[in-house]
């Protein structure tokens, strides 16, 4: 197992990794929408959602991995009226890529974010 850190996405806020490597699969934790420097992104589920594809994109490309390889989605939100804003996020973030995903609506996510995500990657 190996653990995966970048400076380009938050530092972790709890005892966890940002994404850990088990053989050829890069599992990474949820992201919400802190910058870098963990300040809460500003604006709508827009904003916020853009913010997290950037996280996991530097997660993604700490472990070696692209978004062709994410083999699976997890989406956690605060409020499914917004699934449509979410759900142009994902295409503009995959493009023609189309993983496995859930998407789950939550009471609440850290931080009084409106949306997470975690992905799983195959690096095959």
């Amino acid at each position: 197992m190996q653990i995966i850190h970048t400076d380009q996405a938050p530092k972790a806020i709890g005892p966890y990794s940002q994404a850990v490597q088990v053989d050829r699969f890069v599992y990474t934790s949820g992201q919400i929408p802190l910058t870098p420097e963990g300040e809460m992104v500003q604006g709508g589920v827009k904003e916020q959602v853009e913010q997290v594809f950037r996280n996991l994109d530097a997660v993604l490309t700490a472990a070696g991995a692209r978004r062709n390889q994410v083999v699976k989605a997890t989406i956690f939100m605060t409020d499914l009226a917004e699934f449509q804003v979410v759900n142009e996020a994902c295409e503009a973030f995959f493009g023609d890529h189309k993983p496995a995903r859930s998407t789950v609506q939550v009471a609440a996510l850290p931080r009084g974010a409106k949306v997470e995500i975690e992905l799983v990657a195959f690096l095959g």
